[in-house]
Formats: structure tokens, C-alpha cells, sequence
């Protein structure tokens, strides 16, 4: 048997302590002694995967710590029994739909109160702590005495990524044990670290492997581990003056990335650092109060609910993925990135191209991405050996999947098929990673056009999480099916989509995007047209956006969409198509509406005293994306406007504080996305006619 194989299979295997009895008194947890008079509480709970904090566990934790205080144990250890984990978190579905603070604060009073109970347990008490350890998980790991990581475990606070602070008392615990530009830092971003950076930052107190764990414990409950203390920034924290100069220096680092408007949290946990962090009675009791008003805020409850967007798109891509050799033709900045993608998800990958340096370029792009994204050394040359050039196209023969990603042009993608259908393996899928062609044109000569699916990644794949998956009248279902588990295998999000020009994605960006192409025709300052977007929350503005996807791709998405839409979409400006004539592509060339140095567009700032944003200018961007959504929808281009907000947000970064296209019609009000569209419609042209669709859409 492979080693690397009895490896996972031998760490899988945890040091749970002494053997439970099958039937216990509690539902969520299992309590056991050792020899020595160690009681061993494993955290199991029932019906889950994962071990998630819910209002019926906490309850139960606080009976299972009532009676360990009764029987007076030599010292605690607590543990997971999920393979997957210590404890994830807390159970974000209790979060849904909070509207009043004093009601949240009030159970998160009741929550403190049972994490207050088990810091004050008057004997030894220890967390042994493998796989995720996140949010919740990670503040009942801090109310114990000691930390054991168990090597790979990860840390982190992930509740800003849903409007949040932490709640259960992390942000007194934290900033009181390990040095708060650090502590504050990982809660300000979400970002998670590894056992190692834990132990060096003093969150834990000793690294471990798995079969080391009962001479850690004892160590740890016994007084023969050195447990971290808090340093000297740390104390100087204390000190008002100290945390007031910090503090100011952490709210201009959030400006940079989020306006206090749109993502309120980071900015909350600052000043409630600031106000409380010298005393850890006062700030818990403060977190409480923030956390509760964080809650209801529409920004915490959007993101909430893209949260399960993203868990409902999950789902939706099924499991029993049976492709385990990918081959890409194309070794293009989309095709390269692909196979790069794929092999780092741990697919065997070959890579085709007519030319030997597309494929060297790719390759040296999947080193640059894996040294950032994979964590061993060893990890990245798997990865890379697992990316295979392949100039002859041999790797057609044994692939279970072919993807196509090579330039828009249907004739070239026809001959493409003709030669490769005959070498295919019977049950390969062909896709096409086309953003414009109807997957209509392109089955036509197919021999087995059942077989032919589009798998639209968008760019940058390895940051964007999206891809369509379309499909036309023709196809086998079960060809979809595994092209579905495909997706959800690699880390992406599957959106089903009907082939039709555009699919959803770029039928609903390209208004956006041309409609900035009309405002710089009206003479509107490019920087201000981007700030109008950025303010309204998008990741960056459409004429930015433009430069990033190249504009000699905008123009061909442009024209193809104009030609089934017509007067729909704003007309293309004739200067757009001499800049693409005269090479100015944007990104890729150096030099599009912006100059680009090192992947960054260079932006002078606005004057002080020009035109500012309006309104109106936000508007004429923004709803049409709602409008082109709404009339998907009513077409059956995609069939749940939740999996639209979701494919909006994933595949385009559209503002997911505002919780998708749909939602954010939904929240301002149909009648007066509706009015207002008319009202620029009788100004600006009949492409702002809202959609028929509106008339239905709840």
C-alpha cells in the first residue's frame, strides 16, 4: 500500500483516550476517565460532519462542565472526535435573519457564560487541537489553560468574512495572550495560520504529532509544559495612550481595503480594543454588545447569506468525480491558468499548444501561483510534476476530460473537435472554455455532440471561484452530471447555465462595462467612472476592469452580444475599436485607458474640487447588471436567482455586502429599480427598458 496513503490513514487515527460507552447521557459529547484520573471530554456532534457551536450544544457543554466540577477530575482534556477537526466554528444557520441586537445579545450572554465556566474549572484543563480550529472552536480553546496542536492543524478567526467580530470572548482573550498587532491582525483579516506560526505566536503551547498526544497532555496538565505568555507589546497594551497610537494605525490599514459604510466589523473591533483593551472583564462584556449590532446590520446578514450561497453551490456540483487525467489545448493566459489550477487540486494534467513558449509561460506561472497558495515545498514539485507539457497532443488519448481554450474563433475550434473526437477514450467529456460561442454552433459536425459541454473559469481562475456550466438541448445528463462533480472537485463553484450569448456572466457585465465606454464618450474623467462602482462596493471599477480583461476581449463580447441583442446594450464607440487596432489591450500590452506597471494600473488621484459621483452615475451601471440578471431568469438561462446573486458574487466580485444583483433589487424595492430604470430609459436610451421579467420576480 502506498505509504503516503498509511500516513493519512495513520494520522486519521486519533488518541481519543479511554474507549467511551456506547450509550452516554449526552447527545453532543462523550465523557470518559484515565488511569491517572484525567477526565477526557470529546466534543462529537450529533449528525454533522463537523463540530459546529449551536445554542443546544452550548447548553449541553454547560451541564457536561457542571458535573465535571462536581466529580472533581485529576485535570480535562478536550477533544474532537470529527476527523475533520476540533471545531469549526459557530453554527452560522443561527445567525440567519437576526433582527434585534437585545435579542442576540442576550444569547450571547448565555454563550459567554458557559465559556466563562469552563475557563474558572478550578483543575488542569488542556485543548488537543487537530484539523480547523476556527472562530468559536478557537475561543473555547482559549478559555483552556493549555493549547496542543496536533501538526497541520490551522487557527483563525473567519467572522469579519461575515460582517462579524468574534463574540465568545476571542477578541479579550486573544489580544490578552498574543501581541495585539498580531492577534488584531488575524482577526481584522480572517486569514488562517498553520500549527507552527501558532506555537511561534504563543496561541499554542507546544506542537505535537498524533501519537505523541497522551505524553503531551500529561505534560501539559501536569506543569511540565512552558506555556506561552504574553510579551512585553502585550502588556504595554494595557496602557491607553499605547492602544490609542495602534489603534490609528489599524484603521488606516482597514480604510485601504474597506470603507467603514460597507464592512462595519473591522472598524468595530478597533474601537472596541481601543476603548476596553486594558481591561479583559470590560471588553468581554463590550464584545457582546458589538457583536449583537455587528448582527443585524444588512452588511453582516448579505454576507451571511452568501455564505450559504456558496455552501448551496457546493452541493450543487454533487460528488463522485471520476476525472482524474484533465488534457488542456490552449496554453493561453486562460488555458495555462486552467491546467496550472488543476494540477495543484491534485489532477493529473497535460498541457497542448501549437508553440513550445505558451507552455513554458505556464509553467513558470503555476511555479509563481503554487509557491504562494501551497504551503510544503515537497507539495509544489508534486504539483508541477503533475503539470504536463505535451506539444505532440498525446494526452488526448487517456484523458477523461478535454478542455478547449483556444482563441474565439468557431471555425478553429471546429477543426479542433474533428481532429480530436476520433482519439478520445469512449467515456471522455469534450468542453470548450468559450465565453461567446453557443455551444449550438460548435457541436454542429460532432460526432457524438452529447458529449460537448462548456466549462466557462473566469480570470484570474485561481482567484475567482466561479465556472459555468453550460449545456445545450442536446446533452447526455449524466455527461453533466460528472462534469458538475468535476468542478466541485477542483474548488470551484458550479453555476448550471443554458448556452445562449453570454451564458450569465458576461451578458450581465458587458452593459456595465459598455455603458462606461458611453460616459467617457460624455466626457466623464475615467478615474471618477471607476470611483462611482467602487463606491457603490464593486472590487474595482468597469473601465479598470476593462484594462484587466483586455479590451480586444470586451470588443468581441461586445459585438457578438449586440448582434442577438441589438439596442439592448449601449453601442460599441468607434475609438474603442481604433485602440484595439493600435494594440493598446490593456493589461497585457502595458497600456489600455490606464498605464499598467507589475500587474497594478497607475491612477493619479482625483482633483479636489471636479465633479463628484452621483447617484445617477451609479445607477446607470449598476442596474442594468440587475436588469440583464432578472431577464436570465425569465428566459431560463439559469433557473434560481439565489444561484444568480451567487454566480454574480463569484465569478465578478459584484459587492457581496449587498448580497447579489437580485438581492440588492430585492432590498431597494422592485418598483423603484423598476421607476428608476424608466426614468433613465426616457433619458439615456432604450437599453435601460427594464426587463418584462420584473413584473414576476419576488
Amino acid at each position: 500500500m502506498d505509504s503516503k496513503i498509511m500516513t493519512a490513514l495513520g494520522d486519521r487515527v486519533l488518541a481519543l483516550g479511554p474507549q467511551p460507552a456506547a450509550e452516554g447521557p449526552y447527545r453532543h459529547f462523550k465523557l470518559t476517565r484515565d488511569a491517572d484520573g484525567v477526565a477526557w471530554l470529546l466534543f462529537d456532534r450529533a449528525d454533522a460532519s463537523a463540530n459546529t457551536l449551536s445554542s443546544d450544544v452550548m447548553e449541553e457543554f454547560d451541564a457536561v462542565l457542571a458535573s465535571i466540577e462536581t466529580e472533581r477530575p485529576a485535570g480535562l482534556v478536550i477533544r474532537s472526535a470529527k476527523p475533520s477537526g476540533f471545531i469549526a466554528g459557530a453554527d452560522v444557520n443561527e445567525f440567519r435573519g437576526a433582527s434585534d441586537p437585545g435579542m442576540v445579545e442576550t444569547r450571547i450572554r448565555g454563550a459567554h457564560a458557559v465559556v466563562d465556566h469552563l475557563e474558572a474549572l478550578r483543575l488542569p484543563t488542556v485543548a488537543v487541537i487537530h484539523g480547523f480550529c476556527l472562530g468559536g472552536g478557537l475561543e473555547v480553546a482559549l478559555a483552556c489553560q493549555s493549547r496542543v496542536a496536533i501538526d497541520g492543524a490551522r487557527f483563525g478567526f473567519p467572522e469579519v468574512m461575515l460582517g462579524l467580530h468574534p463574540g465568545l470572548g476571542g477578541t479579550a482573550r486573544f489580544t490578552a495572550l498574543v501581541n495585539p498587532t498580531q492577534s488584531m491582525a488575524l482577526m481584522l483579516t480572517g486569514r488562517t495560520i498553520d500549527a507552527r506560526r501558532a506555537k511561534s505566536l504563543g496561541l499554542v503551547d507546544t506542537v505535537t504529532q498524533e501519537r505523541h498526544v497522551h505524553n503531551a497532555v500529561k505534560d501539559a496538565l501536569f506543569g511540565r509544559l512552558k506555556r506561552a505568555r504574553p510579551g512585553l507589546l502585550t502588556r504595554a497594551a494595557k496602557f491607553g495612550p499605547v492602544r490609542g497610537l495602534v489603534a490609528k494605525r489599524m484603521r488606516s490599514e482597514a480604510a485601504k481595503a474597506a470603507s467603514r459604510e460597507h464592512y462595519p466589523a473591522p472598524y468595530a473591533l478597533i474601537d472596541l480594543w481601543e476603548a476596553h483593551g486594558g481591561s479583559k472583564a470590560a471588553m468581554l462584556k463590550a464584545e457582546q454588545a458589538s457583536f449583537a449590532k455587528l448582527m443585524v446590520t444588512p452588511t453582516a446578514q448579505n454576507l451571511i447569506r452568501v455564505f450559504f450561497l456558496r455552501e448551496q453551490m457546493k452541493k450543487a456540483a454533487g460528488t463522485g468525480n471520476t476525472v482524474k487525467h484533465v488534457h488542456v489545448i490552449g496554453a493561453g493566459a486562460m488555458g495555462g491558468d486552467i491546467a496550472a489550477w488543476c494540477a495543484g487540486q491534485g489532477l493529473r494534467v497535460s498541457l497542448a499548444d501549437m508553440k513550445p513558449e505558451p507552455i513554458a509561460g505556464a509553467v513558470k506561472r503555476a511555479a509563481e501561483l503554487y509557491g504562494k497558495i501551497i504551503r510544503k515545498p515537497t507539495d509544489v514539485r508534486d504539483a508541477l510534476d503533475r503539470l504536463i507539457p505535451d506539444m505532440d497532443g498525446e494526452g488526448v488519448r487517456n484523458a477523461d476530460l478535454i478542455i478547449e481554450a483556444v482563441p474565439e474563433k468557431l471555425e478553429l475550434k471546429q477543426k479542433i473537435y474533428a481532429g480530436l473526437e476520433p482519439r478520445m477514450k469512449p467515456g471522455a467529456i469534450l468542453s470548450t472554455n468559450t465565453s461567446s460561442i453557443p455551444l449550438q454552433d460548435l457541436r454542429n459536425g460532432l460526432a457524438r455532440p452529447e458529449r460537448l459541454v462548456g466549462l466557462h473559469f473566469f480570470n484570474p481562475v485561481s482567484r475567482l471561484q466561479l465556472v459555468e456550466v453550460v449545456n445545450h438541448d442536446g446533452n447526455d445528463p449524466q455527461v453533466l452530471k460528472e462534469a458538475l462533480a468535476f468542478v466541485g472537485a477542483i474548488d470551484r463553484l458550479p453555476l448550471s447555465v443554458k448556452s445562449s450569448p453570454g451564458f450569465l456572466v458576461n451578458r450581465a457585465l458587458t452593459p456595465y462595462m459598455l455603458e462606461a465606454m458611453v460616459m467617457l464618450d460624455e466626457k466623464t474623467d475615467q478615474r471618477l467612472i471607476d470611483s462611482a462602482a467602487e463606491q457603490f462596493g464593486m472590487p474595482m471599477g468597469p473601465i479598470e476592469l476593462a484594462d484587466q480583461v483586455g479590451l480586444d476581449i470586451c470588443l468581441d463580447v461586445g459585438d457578438m452580444l449586440r448582434t442577438k441583442f441589438g439596442d439592448l446594450l449601449p453601442p460599441t464607440p468607434a475609438w474603442l475599436r481604433e485602440r484595439v487596432a493600435k494594440g493598446e489591450l490593456g493589461r497585457k500590452t502595458g497600456k489600455g485607458f490606464y498605464v499598467w506597471k507589475d500587474g497594478k494600473a497607475e491612477k493619479a488621484p482625483l482633483p479636489e474640487t471636479g465633479p463628484r459621483v452621483t447617484d445617477q452615475m451609479i445607477d446607470r451601471l449598476i442596474l442594468p447588471i440587475s436588469n440583464v440578471c432578472v431577464a436570465a431568469l425569465r428566459e431560463g438561462i439559469v433557473d434560481d436567482a439565489d444561484a444568480v446573486d451567487g454566480a454574480m458574487i463569484f465569478g465578478t466580485g459584484y459587492a457581496p455586502f449587498r448580497g447579489g444583483p437580485l438581492n440588492y433589487a430585492r432590498t431597494r424595492g422592485v418598483e423603484n429599480i423598476v421607476a428608476t430604470l424608466r426614468t433613465l430609459a426616457e433619458r439615456f436610451g432604450g437599453r435601460f427598458a427594464p426587463d418584462p421579467g420584473w413584473d414576476n420576480f419576488k
